[in-house]
């Protein structure tokens, strides 16, 4: 018999509330008591919020963070139907508007998809913002005009077909270990985590992935990077971009738009590279990552906790 593996335990306590944002019911994980330093967490696309809990714990005690699943994942509500990039923006700015005293700047820490929406509303609400860190959130690849009609017809005909059902599991334990097949960086004990983070109880028994099936069908509006830049280049707050050299997104980058192009449209950039870490870094090693953090906001923020300005 395979022996079970416990799920991490958490160093600082998370706790969980729902707030209605546009219609939407969206759960918010949060650590810490709030206020003008609290500190907002944007997960990466299949993710969730609580699963930021291994950096929280390694990153300064005294600081605050709010952690929401992001519509249609996690404890979130779906909406049953294609997603569109604006609503997590408008999102974003609903979420200040409620946990940050009014006036306060925002700190932001967003991974993949979610560093990538962080990085757009730094640029389009650049007054909101004390500093901005992106793991891996550096945009998708650019796209030409003419492939639009092909991409409507995909995204048309997976409308008529519906989405696929729910992946499913027989319990966490199988999760668990299909995540550390996946990922050899992930260690077990947050492996066992994330299996419970990302699932909820199937209707006929065993466990379904939370994520809404919708997320998954193709979005039929072509990115256009040379609008994200457009926006990149109105960022005024300090900002970070955390690469990691295993990741299998990193030659995205480096093939269509180096580092180089990036720093060009953001002024205030900073690029850190952690060697031998994957896309999931924050899963994988929260230490490295959190120590990249602290080192950048302590040199950019004075208005941050005094134990990340002492940290060696």
């Amino acid at each position: 018999m395979t022996e079970r593996i416990e799920p991490y335990q958490p160093r600082r306590a998370p706790r969980s509330e729902f707030l209605e944002v546009r219609g939407l019911r969206l759960q918010v994980t949060r650590w810490g008591p709030g206020g003008s330093n609290c500190i907002l967490l944007l997960h990466g696309f299949q993710d969730s919020g609580a699963t930021f809990q291994f950096l929280v714990d390694s990153l300064p005690a005294d600081w605050s963070f709010i952690a929401p699943d992001l519509r249609g994942f996690g404890g979130s509500d779906c909406q049953n139907h294609s997603y569109w990039f604006p609503d997590y923006l408008a999102d974003v700015d609903a979420l200040l508007a409620h946990y940050l005293p009014a006036g306060a700047l925002g700190c932001v820490i967003g991974h993949s998809m979610g560093g990538n929406i962080a990085l757009l509303h730094a640029g389009v609400r650049p007054e909101r913002w004390r500093w901005v860190v992106s793991l891996e959130g550096f945009g998708l690849p650019r796209t030409r005009p003419f492939d639009a009609p092909a991409r409507y017809v995909q995204w048309l005909n997976a409308v008529q077909a519906g989405p696929k059902p729910r992946s499913r599991y027989q319990d966490a334990e199988v999760l668990t270990r299909k995540l550390m097949e996946r990922n050899r960086l992930l260690a077990a004990q947050r492996a066992a985590f994330i299996a419970r983070a990302w699932t909820r109880p199937g209707l006929d028994g065993g466990i379904e992935v939370a994520a809404d099936p919708w997320h998954r069908l193709v979005n039929p509006v072509l990115y256009r990077r040379e609008e994200a830049e457009a926006c990149w280049r109105q960022i005024c707050a300090p900002t970070l971009m955390v690469l990691a050299s295993g990741s299998d997104y990193l030659s995205r980058l480096e093939r269509d738009d180096d580092v180089v192009s990036m720093q060009k449209c953001i002024r205030t950039l900073e690029v850190v590279r952690l060697e031998g870490l994957g896309h999931m870094m924050h899963h994988e090693d929260p230490a490295a990552v959190a120590a990249a953090i602290i080192d950048f906001v302590r040199r950019h923020d004075a208005g941050t906790p005094a134990s990340a300005r002492s940290s060696p």
